[in-house]
């Protein structure tokens, strides 16, 4: 394990920033931390945000050396696979946020129950919960 680290921030490069902030302050059910031009920040767990950058944002700090970010749009570019205590509320709510179910709960392959949701920009947002133990 890397002891340096010691905070994990995953960034989604969005098309639009300002509809992608309401939506996941819907589907998160709370404020940004941060929420300024060019950057939008989530505290979702003690040690993990979630990021917001506009994909022209992050095009000025790539200069040119790989393709724009814009040019993925809608194009599933990571998968943020979030561990949660009530798998079935999650579903629900992901639903009435406007989430495009991908795939609704099921018990898969690894031990998991999970869903799969797009977000409007196309990045995935899986849902899993441990399933209980059968006594």
């Amino acid at each position: 394990m890397i002891q340096q680290i010691k905070m994990v921030e995953i960034i989604l490069y969005v098309s639009d920033q300002e509809a992608s902030s309401r939506f996941y302050t819907k589907l998160f059910r709370q404020e940004p931390d941060l929420h300024v031009p060019g950057m939008t920040e989530f505290i979702v767990s003690g040690n993990g945000k979630i990021g917001l950058m506009p994909n022209n944002g992050i095009a000025k700090i790539l200069e040119g050396k790989v393709p724009h970010p814009g040019s993925g749009s809608g194009i599933p570019r990571c998968e943020l696979y979030l561990h949660v205590d009530n798998i079935g509320f999650e579903y629900e709510n992901a639903l009435n946020c406007g989430a495009l179910l991908i795939s609704p709960v099921a018990l898969r392959d690894w031990g998991d129950k999970a869903c799969y949701f797009a977000d409007p920009d196309g990045h995935i947002i899986a849902f899993a919960e441990k399933p209980e133990l059968q006594e």
